[in-house]
């Protein structure tokens, strides 16, 4: 995991507390594309489950996420960022 992979695993742990984290990088994916740099670390999927989505609209939980990442989703930094949220009672429908 990079640099980028692992700021973005602590900081989701430590705000959201998930019972499922699941980071993606898939730069690779998006060479030759806006945004990409060589080296990757531009493009993440990222699936995550935690009861703090309880009660928060699809858009609200994403907000959420925004702002935890903002440093990293700043001018420059991570490009594209895509994004499952589910609390754990949605996470166990999709089993």
């Amino acid at each position: 995991m990079g640099a980028v992979a692992t700021a973005i695993d602590n900081k989701l742990r430590q705000r959201f507390a998930p019972a499922h984290l699941a980071i993606e990088d898939e730069s690779h994916k998006h060479a030759g594309h806006v945004g990409h740099r060589e080296g990757g670390e531009t493009h993440f999927r990222v699936e995550i489950v935690s009861a703090t989505f309880e009660g928060q609209s699809r858009v609200a939980r994403q907000r959420l996420v925004y702002e935890t990442l903002k440093d990293e989703l700043a001018p420059g930094g991570v490009h594209a960022l895509a994004l499952v949220t589910l609390t754990p009672a949605e996470a166990e429908k999709r089993a």
